[in-house]
């Protein structure tokens, strides 16, 4: 999606949207304990890496089903982190045009091994938090700046979802990091996070 077509988007979204029309928070919170992802540590061994897409979106806001695993490790750790995932029995079909490779795991699940060339990425790995399965996942802010650089629509409204449910701290703290790394999405993301609040009946 271009920039145009984004601030068009948004434009609309924000016209049209619906005060309290959201999930509730709690379904938010409770979700992990009944909701057990793929073991990605068993593959990838001691590689630091944090889990990212649909896996780490869902930590963030109301459900959304996802069938893929999407993993972040920082660029020089992907040729290890191959060699892990074949030495484990994944199966590799193919690179990633963003940078990495596409894997299939021994029990017939998709993997997608990014390994992005962007400044922050070593930060984004190494500022994952441990979720209550034992993995690590990408923190809000870095799982934001992936989504913006992507900006498909599907993209875009999950950032106001997660935004819509997260708190001030966490807000600034994405506003800080898409400032410095994205600063011209810094306008964009106002009118998300309008968005996402309006969804919440937090206006």
């Amino acid at each position: 999606m271009s920039p145009e077509d984004r601030k068009t988007y948004l434009s609309m979204a924000e016209r049209r949207a619906q005060p309290g029309s959201g999930s509730a928070p709690f379904e938010v919170r409770e979700r992990d304990s009944v909701f057990a992802p793929p073991q990605v540590r068993r593959l990838l061994g001691d590689i630091p890496f944090a889990i990212v897409g649909g896996l780490a979106t869902r930590r963030y806001m109301p459900e959304r089903m996802t069938l893929d695993v999407d993993v972040l490790v920082c660029p020089a750790d992907l040729p290890e982190a191959e060699k892990a995932l074949r030495d484990a029995g994944c199966r590799k079909r193919g690179p990633l045009t963003i940078g990495g490779s596409i894997w299939t795991t021994p029990d017939g699940q998709e993997l997608d091994l990014i390994a992005l060339e962007v400044p922050w990425s070593e930060e984004a790995v190494a500022s994952a938090t441990t979720a209550p399965d034992g993995q690590p996942y990408v923190a809000l802010p870095y799982l934001v700046l992936m989504k913006l650089a992507s900006s498909r629509v599907q993209d875009l409204a999950d950032i106001s979802r997660m935004l819509g449910v997260a708190d001030a701290a966490t807000i600034d703290r994405t506003r800080a990091l898409v400032t410095r790394h994205r600063p011209a999405d810094a306008e964009d993301l106002e009118s998300i996070i309008r968005l996402g609040r309006i969804e919440q009946g937090r206006m």
